[in-house]
Formats: structure tokens, C-alpha cells, sequence
């Protein structure tokens, strides 16, 4: 028998119609019977399942994706977290679990990282590895997205190291930008239902403002590099796009467009973006760091960007 019929065999079998308070939804290509019930098992000391059933985007983006109601058995759900990391690299899956959801349907607010989110670089590494300051740069970066040095503080060490590097430069890699796989059957499916999409970078605005006119979102804020005569100064102008502008970011644009505090959602990679997920009401974790997989609410480690969906309710 195909794995697919005997995993929606296994589901059919264990409807319910207990209550329950909290979704652990697991993620994968193909899942079968043996990856499910072994995850059930090992997380049975922490999550008391009721029931299970596929997820309305089941297969629709070519995933299989399994929603397992139940009730979450710790206050302190850290050890559960710790436990679904260990288990999605054990299967290759992502698993999350929630006790709250916003809900796809009713219109949103995404709030996106730029930098090895959106986009799979560091653009300011990219910078510093066509000025021959890469690997300076690059160090300072890693330190900052795990959180061991102040983000203003690296930043203008990483942006003054930069000065003397012609614009020229970063038209070369403004064209040549990776998106990440996903991007766009995530934008697709939230502008299907209403949602506002933005980008809150710690990033520069050379690189934000231009994938908020190719991927069509609402709105982007950035830092802003001071250009003269053609050449970086090595500064930034105005005010530093951290990890507190980027939360209060979220906090405005919910205000400006009358979205429920209910129906946010903030994603990214690095310690930075830990404050604006916390404000939010789903904060989403993409391929991050060891720090943010641990404290976002949940994390997409194996699959591509349109994952955040299956986190989202109907």
C-alpha cells in the first residue's frame, strides 16, 4: 500500500471529539506511519495527543503535513522544544508546537528578516568580500546573529570597513540576490487572503527597497549607507534598523493597517529578530540560529519558506 493512503488510514482512524488546547504539526516530504507514531512516542511524556488529521494545505505545496491536537503537559515548554529540534533532525522534519494560531483566513500581517531569510546571503558579508574585508566582516556578523555582541555596535564596525567601496559593487550583487525557495508560494498564498507583507532589516535599504518592488510587499525598512560620489563612507544615516525598531515595526504597521495583535507573524534567522517575534503573536524561526530556533515559537529547520503556512490555521 502507497505510504500516503496508509498514513491517511492511521488518521482516519483517530479522530476525537476530546478537547484539547495546543497543535503539533510535523512537516515532511512523504511521511509515513513509522515517522509519525515514532514522534508521538517520543513526546508523549510531554504532549498528550487527542487526535490527528491532515492540514487544509496538505500536499498543496507538495508537502505532507500532519496537525496532531492535544494538550501541552509542562508549563515550561523549553524541554519540548528542545526535544522536537532533536526529532526533525532525526526524520529531517519540521515539527512545531502551538497553543494559539493566527488563522490564514482572516488577514495578516507578515513581517519578514532580510538577510538569510528573504534572501540566502548576508549582503553586507558580500560587500566586504568584493572590498577583500570578508572575513572581518563576516566573523563580526556571526557574532551578532548569535547574539554574543550589541547589533549597533557591529554594525558600525562591519559598515566602516566598508568605506571606499564604489555603488557599483552592490548593483552586482542587488542583481544577482538569491531569493530563498518558498518565498513565493508564501507571498502568493497570504496576498490570496488579505494579508500585509514587509520586510524589517538590519540590512541596507539598496537591497530592501529593491525586493519590496520585485516581490510586490507593502512595505520595508532598512539602514540607509551614506553614498559620496559614487563611493561608501563607511556610515550609516539615521536612525539603526535593531532589534527593537524592528518589533516596534511590527507593533505600527499592525496599528496603520487595523490588524488584530492576534494575527501577526515575524520570521527570521537571527538573535535580532527575537524581539520583534516576541511582540508578535507567531514568531517563526527560519534555518536560524541555534539561539532563535530555541526561542521562537517555532521553527522551520528542513523545508522552504511557504512552511510558515502550515503554522497558520484555516
Amino acid at each position: 500500500m502507497h505510504c500516503a493512503s496508509t498514513l491517511a488510514g492511521v488518521i482516519a482512524m483517530q479522530q476525537s471529539d476530546a478537547s484539547f488546547h495546543a497543535s503539533m504539526t510535523i512537516i515532511g516530504q512523504a511521511l509515513t506511519p513509522y515517522i509519525v507514531g515514532n514522534i508521538l512516542t517520543d513526546t508523549q511524556s510531554h504532549f498528550d495527543t487527542v487526535s490527528l488529521t491532515f492540514h487544509h494545505l496538505h500536499q498543496q505545496f507538495g508537502d505532507d503535513v500532519v496537525v496532531v491536537k492535544g494538550n501541552v503537559l509542562d508549563e515550561d515548554t523549553s524541554i519540548l522544544k528542545s526535544l522536537l529540534g532533536a526529532l526533525s533532525e532525526t526524520f529531517n522534519v519540521d515539527i512545531g508546537v502551538q497553543q494559539s494560531q493566527p488563522s490564514l483566513s482572516e488577514g495578516g500581517l507578515l513581517v519578514m528578516d532580510m538577510d538569510s531569510t528573504v534572501i540566502g546571503i548576508e549582503c553586507i558579508d558580500e560587500i566586504a568580500k568584493l572590498a577583500d574585508v570578508g572575513q572581518e566582516v563576516a566573523e563580526v556578523t556571526e557574532k551578532a546573529m548569535r547574539g554574543e555582541i550589541a547589533f549597533n555596535e557591529s554594525l558600525h564596525h562591519r559598515v566602516a570597513c566598508l568605506k571606499g567601496v564604489p555603488v557599483e559593487h552592490l548593483r552586482q550583487i542587488r542583481d544577482s540576490l538569491p531569493i530563498m525557495p518558498g518565498i513565493q508560494g508564501l507571498l502568493s498564498e497570504l496576498k490570496k487572503h488579505n494579508w500585509k507583507l514587509a520586510i524589517a532589516s538590519g540590512g541596507f535599504t539598496y537591497f530592501a527597497d529593491h525586493l519590496k518592488r520585485r516581490l510586490e510587499l507593502d512595505y520595508a525598512t532598512s539602514n540607509t549607507l551614506v553614498i559620496e560620489n559614487g563611493l561608501l563612507t563607511g556610515k550609516v544615516e539615521g536612525e539603526v534598523v535593531n532589534a527593537d525598531v524592528k518589533a516596534e515595526t511590527v507593533k505600527q504597521l499592525a496599528l496603520k493597517w487595523n490588524i488584530s495583535d492576534t494575527q501577526t507573524v515575524a520570521m527570521g534567522d537571527g538573535a535580532n529578530d527575537l524581539v520583534m517575534m516576541a511582540t508578535s503573536a507567531l514568531g517563526v524561526a527560519c534555518h536560524g540560529k541555534p539561539v532563535v530556533n530555541e526561542k521562537a515559537d517555532v521553527a522551520i529547520r528542513v523545508g522552504s519558506l511557504h512552511s510558515l503556512l502550515y503554522f497558520l490555521d484555516k
